[in-house]
């Protein structure tokens, strides 16, 4: 097994605002300083969401829940915000005093950050961000992809087992041995080194 895939993630939804509200689905979020309060995240350079950033040089982490269901995460995990309102008819959320939404559905808190620094790591971006509002919603313990996996995630019910790839922050499912090296997920943009080795 691959060590790299022992690292515990959390599952966040990231959201920007320019001439639209957007969000994604996102597992590298880490606080790097409490003097001055500072946060990292690591977007994927072809995410909408990274692109409003990168313009408005805000955005909202809103930490999801024990009590988030798949809907929620395939709302903001499954799709583009290129081609899709991932906020239309979507009530559990609200607009924090940045004016960018955050999602109070499924989650116990959120973050308001503007960045300070961007840096380019190739397929991603890494944005280091002032925390400007951290708001606790409720006590349910976050949650992680771990629990994700064996609580959220629709259960496969065939009796069959076969290799897959499973991406690590969307939950996409590749059918086939192996993994193409510059395979890239078709929902979530993410690369070959978020799938992890499976038998469903």
């Amino acid at each position: 097994m691959n060590v790299m895939f022992n690292i515990s993630y959390g599952l966040y939804i990231l959201s920007a605002k320019s001439e639209k509200a957007n969000g994604c689905v996102i597992n590298a979020l880490s606080q790097v300083t409490s003097t001055p309060n500072r946060i990292m995240i690591a977007v994927n350079k072809d995410h909408y969401t990274t692109q409003q950033i990168l313009a408005t040089k805000k955005f909202n982490i809103s930490i999801l829940n024990e009590e988030a269901d798949f809907d929620l995460i395939k709302r903001f995990g499954f799709s583009s915000g290129k081609d899709t309102d991932k906020f239309k008819d979507f009530k559990g959320y609200e607009n924090a005093k940045n004016g960018v939404p955050y999602i109070k559905q499924g989650t116990n808190s959120y973050i308001s950050a503007e960045v300070v620094e961007t840096r380019d790591l190739g397929t991603h971006y890494e944005f280091l961000a002032d925390v400007k509002e951290e708001v606790s919603l409720n006590e349910i313990p976050s949650i992680t992809y771990a629990y994700y996996q064996a609580n959220i995630k629709p259960k496969n019910t065939t009796q069959s087992k076969k290799v897959v790839y499973i991406c690590s922050v969307c939950g996409y499912v590749y059918e086939g041995d192996p993994l193409p090296e510059d395979f890239v997920c078709p929902l979530c943009l993410h690369d070959a080194s978020y799938f992890v080795k499976s038998e469903i």
